[in-house]
This record gives structure tokens, C-alpha cells and sequence, in this order.
């Protein structure tokens, strides 16, 4: 490959970017850590989302057409549309610029590897999830298995395959055999550290009494991330321990109304403090003004981004028992409990009661995401995705 083509890249996402959730997220960190690496990079996503500026990344929005105002988690009708804009958009700025890779992230794996081999560029997929996870309702189903074809597909044909994940590694190196398939790992959602003086700030507002043992959720409220679960535990806890107070960081406006209303009608609702969605940065002095942070996934194999902060901020961990947080978490780093109600509930409760169990697994994580799961492991594995691809002639 050319010398100076090989360093152009064209990112294609249907996200909205940036956003708080875990996909826009880690492609801020790939875009990054491309640029630092030397690459030009152009990323074509939705016209959605915050104003973002990434050095050496030219972002570009394409026009909102279907005068949408939210794309939701996971494949639809409303990111199936965007997806054949981002393939008009795509194909000309690849047919100007003549990239040397195109970077699609989930659905749009299958738009770059079209632009890809009409250009001649290489093709990375990059793949954050698995369609399993998707399980309500027959036509989202429906729509899953449709799009589980076309995955398949892109899997077995792109230049390289990064997954986020080692069950999803795995997947993917079941389809592709001996062809590249690199699990790059993901990080905690922003490099801010929390400081002792907003930590402090934030648990003064968190806290009922200085007595409360603050328990933090923190994510969207999709099925697959297990806030049922979690809804059906705190009535339960509230009764075992009067002084826990439940923290929910993410949900929109209708989800938390819905919500609020249910526990009112169990008699909890003073127990639970809604705080909206918090911004990545301000993320580690909420988790750090925490005595416990939850995870209670109930389905998919790829681990939650969430437990990388949870690490990074030192704080105790309940997750449900599930293959994909085994992926990461054992018993020196967390409490793994049955994804059932009842198991979680007296998992909290227990912990909440013995704070020298929760100082040994937070540090036990902290000392973890220190090690392994930093920007810069992020980056050399990244960087050597690209090189392998680049060396390679195309699948």
C-alpha cells in the first residue's frame, strides 16, 4: 500500500458522537489514538450528539434527513436509513481521498466493507456486541437475525476484525479462522481522575445522612443491562438496610418517571436518588463518592464498559454472575451473585455491611485498571491491528 494512502482512514459510525454510552465513547478513543498514532483520520457519523474536537480528526456530520432527534442502542429502521447516507457520504470522500483503511463500528462494518473494496482501501470491522443481547419483542428479533446474517458476513470478509470483548473475540475467530482478529480491549470512559474535594462535594449531595452507604448504578436502562433486575432488588435492600441509598446514573426523562412511579407504589422511593446522565468526566467523583457500584447485566457476552470505571475509581463491585463480567471479574475483585432478585438484594445488603470486604475489592480493581486497561495498551494494540492490515493483501 502506498506510502502516504496508507495513513488516511475513513471512520464510519451511526452513533450519535459524542454521547454518554459506551459505543460513541470508545469511538472517541479510537479515532484518538489513531491521530496520535500518524493517521488522517475523517469520521463520517450522525448528526447527533455534543460538539467534539479530537486533534488530527476531521469529524464530519452527515445531514439529517429524517429530522430524528434520538437513535437508539442497537440496530433500527432509524440507523438503517442513516446507514445508506453514510454510504453515499462515504463512497465520495473515499473516491476523493483514497484512503488506505475504512473503519466501520457495527452496522456500519457492512458500509465500509462495500467502500472498501470499490476503493481498494482495507477493511476493519469493529465489533461492540453481541445481536443475542437484543431479546424483546418478535419483530426486534426478527430484525437481530436479519442483522446477524449481514454481520456474519462482514466478519468473514473485512481485512481485520477488532472485537471489544474475548467472547466476541472468539465469535469472530470461529467465522474467520486464521484471518486477523484482534480483542482490544476497552478503557475506563475518560482519562479525569476524581479529586478528594469534588468527591466529597458529590457525596454530601448523594447522602440522605452521613450515616448511608451509597450504591451506584450507572448506564442506559436497555433490558440486556439488567435494570429490572436491579428495580426488583431495591425494595428488598431498602427493608434488609435502612441506610443504603441507591444512586441511578443514566435513563431518559420518561424512563426515570416510570421508575420513580414504581417505587413510590412500593414505598421506596426515598431510598433512590435519580441523577440524570452525568458527563464522562464528572463520572469518576460520582463513582469515587460511592461505597458500591452494580452491574446486574442479564444477558450478552461482551463485558460492560461500566466495570472499567467502576475499577479505575477503587469502589467494591456486585455483578450478577454471568459469563460475560467472568470475562473480567472474579471473586478478588467483586461479589458475583445469581441474576436473580433475591440473590442480588442479599449480595448488597451483606456488602454494604462489611466495609473491610468493600476496601479490599476496590483496591483489588483499582490496582487492576492501573496494569492493564489504560490508553495507552489501548493504542499499541490498536496501532497493531492497523499494521497487520496494512501488510496484508485484502481478504
Amino acid at each position: 500500500m502506498a506510502g502516504s494512502r496508507s495513513r488516511r482512514v475513513l471512520f464510519l459510525a451511526s452513533q450519535p458522537f459524542l454521547q454518554w454510552r459506551g459505543t460513541p465513547l470508545r469511538v472517541g478513543f479510537d479515532v484518538r489514538a489513531l491521530a496520535e498514532a500518524g493517521y488522517a483520520v475523517d469520521l463520517v457519523t450522525l448528526p447527533l450528539g455534543e460538539a467534539a474536537a479530537i486533534p488530527g480528526v476531521r469529524i464530519i456530520r452527515v445531514p439529517n434527513l429524517f429530522r430524528v432527534r434520538e437513535v437508539a442502542i442497537g440496530p433500527s429502521l432509524a440507523k438503517a436509513a442513516f446507514d445508506a447516507v453514510l454510504l453515499v457520504y462515504g463512497l465520495c470522500l473515499a473516491l476523493r481521498h483514497r484512503y488506505g483503511f475504512v473503519h466501520g463500528v457495527e452496522d456500519t462494518g457492512i458500509v465500509g466493507l462495500a467502500i472498501a473494496r470499490l476503493t481498494g482501501a482495507r477493511a476493519v470491522f469493529e465489533k461492540h456486541s453481541d445481536v443475542t443481547a437484543y431479546r424483546q419483542g418478535a419483530l426486534l428479533r426478527a430484525v437481530m437475525r436479519g442483522y446477524g446474517c449481514v454481520e456474519r458476513f462482514t466478519l468473514r470478509h473485512a481485512d481485520a476484525v477488532i472485537a471489544t470483548g474475548p467472547g466476541l473475540a472468539r465469535e469472530a475467530r470461529a467465522l474467520r479462522g486464521e484471518r486477523p482478529t484482534h480483542h482490544i480491549f476497552d478503557i475506563p470512559s475518560s482519562p479525569a481522575e476524581a479529586s478528594p474535594e469534588r468527591t466529597a462535594e458529590r457525596r454530601a449531595r448523594l447522602q440522605r445522612t452521613p450515616d448511608d452507604v451509597v450504591i451506584t448504578y450507572v448506564g442506559s436502562f436497555a433490558v440486556y443491562q439488567g435494570v429490572d433486575l436491579l428495580f426488583d432488588a431495591i425494595p428488598r435492600v431498602a427493608a434488609a438496610c435502612p441506610a443504603a441509598r441507591f444512586v441511578i446514573i443514566g435513563g431518559t426523562p420518561a424512563e426515570v418517571a416510570e421508575r420513580r412511579a414504581r417505587l413510590r407504589a412500593q414505598g421506596c422511593e426515598d431510598a433512590v436518588l435519580f441523577a440524570g446522565k452525568v458527563p464522562p468526566d464528572a463520572l469518576p467523583d460520582y463513582l469515587s463518592a460511592s461505597d458500591i457500584l452494580v452491574s446486574p447485566r442479564a444477558s450478552g457476552m461482551n463485558t460492560p464498559l461500566k466495570i472499567l470505571d467502576y475499577f479505575k475509581a477503587g469502589r467494591a463491585i456486585v455483578a450478577t454472575d454471568m459469563a460475560s463480567h467472568r470475562l473480567i471479574l472474579d471473586e478478588t475483585t467483586a461479589l458475583l451473585v445469581p441474576p436473580e432478585p433475591a440473590a442480588f438484594a442479599a449480595g448488597l445488603a451483606a456488602l454494604a455491611d462489611d466495609p473491610e470486604r468493600r476496601r479490599r475489592l476496590g483496591a483489588a480493581g483499582r490496582a487492576l485498571a492501573r496494569e492493564r486497561y489504560n490508553f495507552a495498551a489501548f493504542r499499541e494494540r490498536l496501532e497493531a491491528c492497523y499494521a497487520q492490515a496494512r501488510d496484508r493483501e485484502p481478504a
